[in-house]
């Protein structure tokens, strides 16, 4: 069997794309994505990304900004790295066509929380999509870069199965199996090197800021084969999403108020106008993303708020309507004045600063495979990201990748990739056992391993994590797929592995707060390594490859 192509890329978020671009100078790439081109993290990223751009600023400011935010576990070299690597990545997005907001002839920059100097530039509060549209036509130019749409990958492709073997780097990834929709067939997609760029997990929360394609599927495909991954427990909640109690639950509390609007002096306050962080925090509305999420959920469950309020009324419309358009058309669609009256607020799953380990180059510990973007874990976030951090890390990550993978040599055993074999598996006919699965799943995970944790809470939820995992296996090798069932399976593994990280955790850091261990612990400062050959969880690596 000969590779389907040089290079395979499961996700189309900024990492992604930008290694694709950079990738299809060396070869041919395959870029898989589970929807369209432009729905991703990226897409719905309101902020904007962090660069020195500005003479009042220093590369070394934001390091400290990012180290601090970080909580101690940030990995100092990879910070300083891309940080310094910022600026040049910023002037390469702008090369491929993306138009950032500018006031006058300079670069238009935000002050988000966490940071101490204006640094994020923006495309008024759509940024993402703005990166998207730009990068996906430079792609959609690229005669060496073929898309394949609303595919989605099951698992990766190895020369050996990993339950056959005792360490990742005794395997290599060979490519994946996707799910092509428009047969309902799973077909090999087999590379020289694969890249996973799939982005978070966001959608193992009740409550979410992500798209509906953030169920942890390159995590969870990781796993299964093998690769190291670390610090899960590290899941960033963006304190404000708006609250719309007349929508869907689904909706209504899915749309993020990018931080940029208390970059621009709003404030958090309760149903009497008082302030909540006031007192709470040296930066007080721009302390860390962490710090404002646990003032707001201990605030709701004091007083038994259903949400909290983000006043930004001190700005004029004028204002607010230029450089919050996207925001400002939401709030006036529900009724909202946002220059008249605060805007209701909640908490929700943002972001995982944990994921697949990587070096500086996004190589993982499985040979053959990287990983790049919010799925990867680098060192950058540490127990913290830094506001707008992500869409940086991305950029880099998807050029280091794409030089590193275009240097080497590139070889693998392509006739060990063994052909998808669906055994007697029949047609679903179940369907609630999916939709039950997302639903306990969901509501086990806000409820249970949220903002605030407590040792009884962890140790239910693995107890009913593992019998609900075991069911979805079951069910998993007796039905022929569909997405849902492969995101279904996919989540349940992460949400089994955010509890086993948080779980070993016996402190208080960044993002992961345990009312049973409130305070860091210095001698308890470490990173959160997980795999299946260590993990002591031998159920968790079942779900592995497939009918083959």
């Amino acid at each position: 069997m000969k590779p389907r192509s040089d290079f395979l890329i499961l996700g189309s978020g900024i990492a992604g794309l930008s290694a694709a671009l950079d990738l299809a100078e060396f070869g041919s790439v395959s870029l898989v994505t589970k929807k369209t081109t432009v729905s991703s993290n990226t897409n719905h990223a309101q902020g904007g990304i962090a660069a020195v751009m500005s003479p009042l600023d220093s590369i070394e400011e934001h390091i400290n900004d990012t180290l601090t935010a970080g909580a101690g576990l940030c990995d100092e070299e990879i910070v300083r790295g891309v940080i310094a690597e910022g600026p040049e990545r910023v002037r390469k997005l702008i090369e491929r066509g993306v138009r950032f907001s500018k006031q006058g002839d300079n670069l238009s920059l935000g002050m988000e929380g966490g940071h101490s100097k204006r640094r994020v530039l923006h495309a008024a509060d759509l940024t993402g999509r703005e990166i998207e549209r730009a990068l996906v036509e430079a792609i959609d130019a690229h005669s060496n870069i073929l898309v394949f749409e609303n595919h989605a990958a099951v698992d990766l492709i190895t020369e050996r199965p990993p339950s056959e073997i005792s360490r990742a780097d005794e395997n290599r990834c060979l490519g994946a199996y996707v799910l092509n929709p428009e047969n309902g067939k799973v077909e090999c997609f087999t590379a020289n090197v694969t890249i996973l760029a799939t982005g978070g997990a966001g959608k193992v929360y009740l409550y979410t800021s992500n798209p509906d394609i953030a169920s942890g599927d390159g995590m969870a495909m990781a796993y299964r084969a093998g690769a190291q991954l670390r610090n899960l427990e590290f899941v960033q909640f963006h304190p404000t999403c708006l609250f719309a109690p007349g929508e869907t639950e689904e909706e209504g509390r899915r749309f993020l108020l990018t931080e940029a609007l208390r970059g621009e002096g709003g404030v958090l306050v309760r149903a009497d106008g008082s302030r909540i962080m006031k007192g709470l925090h040296a930066r007080e509305d721009l302390a860390p993303r962490d710090v404002v999420a646990r003032a707001i959920d201990g605030d709701m469950k004091r007083t038994g708020a259903d949400c909290v309020y983000l006043d930004v009324s001190m700005k004029s419309r004028e204002f607010l309507k230029d450089r919050f358009p996207n925001i400002f058309a939401r709030c006036e669609k529900m009724g909202l004045d946002m220059s008249q009256k605060p805007i209701p607020v909640v908490p929700a799953a943002h972001f995982f600063c944990g994921g697949v380990q990587t070096d500086a180059t996004g190589k993982t510990t499985v040979p053959g495979l990287y990983a790049i973007g919010e799925v990867a874990h680098t060192g950058l976030h540490g127990a913290n990201r830094l506001a707008s951090n992500s869409l940086l890390e991305g950029a880099v990550f998807g050029y280091r990748a794409a030089v590193a993978i275009g240097a080497q040599d590139r070889a693998g055993d392509f006739s060990l990739a063994r052909t998808w074999d669906p055994g007697d598996a029949v047609e679903e006919d179940e369907a609630i056992v999916v939709h039950q699965g997302w639903v306990e799943i969901r509501h086990l995970m806000w409820n249970y391993v949220g903002i605030v944790r407590s040792d009884r809470r962890l140790t239910v939820a693995a107890r009913r994590l593992r019998a609900i995992g075991e069911e979805i296996a079951d069910h998993y090798w007796r039905t022929l797929l569909t997405r849902d069932l492969i995101e279904l399976r996919n989540i349940a593994l992460v949400a089994e592995l955010i509890v086993e990280c948080a779980s070993s955790r016996r402190e208080s850091r960044g993002l992961h707060y345990n009312k049973d261990c409130p305070g860091p612990d210095d001698s308890k400062r470490r990173d959160t390594v997980i795999d299946r050959y260590s993990s002591g969880k031998a159920h968790l690596g079942n779900q592995e490859a497939a009918r083959r």
